[in-house]
Order: C-alpha cells, then structure tokens, then sequence
C-alpha cells in the first residue's frame, strides 16, 4: 500500500463525547487516499477506548501528559506519512467533500503552503466562525465573517492571511522551511504564528469556500484557560513575528488594542475569564522577552516584501 496523499490529525483532550461525530463525518469523505491520526493528550475518559473499539481504521497516539494542542499536533504531524498535513478539532463535523475541496485548493495553487476551510458553526449551521484568518494593523488576529450570517459573501476562492487551525491544510514542506508549531504557546494562536511565519517566507494561504467544516467552539478548552493563553500569546506572536518596521509604523492602534483589552477586563474584574484575560497579557509580557531569540532568527529569514505583509494586515 502506498503512502496517502493527506494525513489528518487530530489532537484530543477528554474529548469523548465530540469524536464519534468528527469519525463519523471523515467516514463519509468523498477523498479517500488519507490516514487520520487521533492525538490523545493523556485524557481521563474514555476517548482511547472509543476510537480503538469504534474506528479501528484510525491509528490512535496515546501521550502520557496533556501537552496542549501545539504539542499534540507535533506529535501528529511527526507520525504523518501524507504530503499534505491537516488539523482537525475533534468539536467539529465536514462535509462529505471538505478534505477534497481543501487538497484541491492547495495542490492547484504552487505558492500556498497552507489552505483555510469554510468554517461554520456547529450548533447555528447557518452562522461562520471562520472564512479564513486575518491579521490586524492593531496586532490582535481575526477570524474572517465571524458570528455573520452565511449568506454567500464569502463564495470565492480567495487568499487570507493564514488558516483557523481547527480545520487547516498545510504543506509537509512547509513545515521543513519553517519550522513546526511551537510547543510553548500550549494553546491558542499556534495557529496564527505558523501563519506569521509561512507569510514570512513566502508560502501564501488559499481559502476554499467548498471546504465546509461545523466546529462547536471551544468545547475542550474555553473559558478562563482560553482567555488566558489568547492575553498571553496574541503579545507572544506580534513579537515573535511582526517586521520592526511595521511595528513602528502601527505601534499606537497595537498599544491602544492592548490598552483596550485591558480596561475591559478591569471593568469586568468580578468575571473569571475576565482577570484571566489580564493575567495573560501580564503573563505575554515576560513570555515574549523569552521569544526574541527567535524573533531574530525569523526575521534573518524573511523572503516577503514589506509591501506584501503590509497589505495582509486589515
């Protein structure tokens, strides 16, 4: 047997309840050459028994700690045998056609190192969290269409700044040029990094609007821990990865974003998720100082005009 075109990964975290859904919907998937690989990050349920006993087709790698989404996707992507490497939440449900509408998007298109799909959400079908992930002046990440309805303002193949790593599509090659997602983040924004430094060199981001993915938000992970690692890693990723020249070029809308998020955290002091919020921008400021050896290196191997990154920003 050959090796299959695609590898899909799947980090899992005590996420029993969400994988029979996302299993079952890759069953039905119109492409077949691709192996999935469920990456359980040492969960206390029954999530490997589940896949073992239910979908014995997809290989499952059991770790021993919870090493977040960044470090579970490493350890996926480093089992992979595909050409193209996809992550996939375990919260979320594709359409029959996703994985061959999002291959064929990134084979047809020789400068894109990655592909955003069409994301919508789980429980309001009808609603988008993501027609791919955008980048702003202000330094904070969006995620294109949010909570709109779906009405087909986003109908066309288009380019955006990187891929919702919920359902994204990237080069093996890619990862050799630029290193994988970075472990420290834990979770949250990886995904923005990686996007940041394929833009970087080069290595565009294709969105497919036939790749259609439902994702239930944050269903293993939300609350104050997302609102911690989102304070503490949006700062992590603007230093890691944004030129100096567009740093300086936009310093007062990125320290008025930040400034922002931090009066709306005082005023809403009494809400958990709120000082978690605050904690993490705290957190963000000696976390990035740990980033600037590799901001350097990052930075030494920029092959993207100014021009080009500036017009990603929105």
């Amino acid at each position: 047997m050959g090796l299959p075109l695609a590898s899909v990964v799947i980090p899992n975290w005590n996420g029993a309840g969400y994988l029979c859904r996302c299993l079952e919907s890759l069953e039905r998937q119109t492409f077949r050459g691709f192996e999935v690989i469920v990456v359980d990050n040492g969960s206390r349920d029954e999530s490997v028994q589940l896949v073992q006993e239910r979908f014995p087709w997809a290989s499952v790698l059991s770790l021993k700690d919870n090493r977040g989404f960044a470090g579970a996707a490493n350890a996926g992507l480093a089992k992979a045998r595909g050409e193209v490497l996809v992550l996939l939440n375990n919260d979320t449900e594709a359409e029959p056609q996703w994985l061959e509408s999002l291959l064929d998007a990134l084979l047809s298109e020789p400068d894109c190192g990655m592909a955003a799909s069409r994301i919508r959400l789980l429980g309001r079908r009808s609603a988008l969290h993501s027609a791919g992930d955008l980048y702003g002046k202000d330094g904070l990440p969006r995620n294109r269409g949010v909570w709109e309805e779906d009405k087909g303002q986003y109908n066309k193949r288009d380019y955006v700044f990187g891929p919702c790593g919920a359902a994204a599509a990237y080069r093996r090659t890619l990862f050799a040029d630029i290193g994988w997602f970075d472990e420290r983040f834990f979770m949250y924004l990886e995904d923005v990094d990686i996007a940041w430094r394929a833009q970087l060199a080069g290595a565009r981001c294709v969105y497919e609007p036939n790749a259609i993915v439902y994702h239930q938000l944050s269903a293993t992970g939300g609350g104050p821990l997302a609102s911690y690692y989102t304070g503490r890693n949006t700062l992590a990723v603007l230093v890691k990865n944004m030129p100096s020249p567009l740093i300086r070029r936009h310093w007062r809308a990125i320290v008025l974003a930040q400034l922002r998020i931090a009066m709306e955290a005082l005023r809403s002091w009494k809400g958990e998720a709120a000082r978690a919020r605050l904690r993490g921008q705290l957190a963000g400021i000696a976390f990035a100082r740990r980033l600037l050896p590799d901001r350097r290196w990052i930075q030494a191997r920029r092959s993207a005009s100014l021009e080009y990154l500036e017009g990603l920003l929105v």
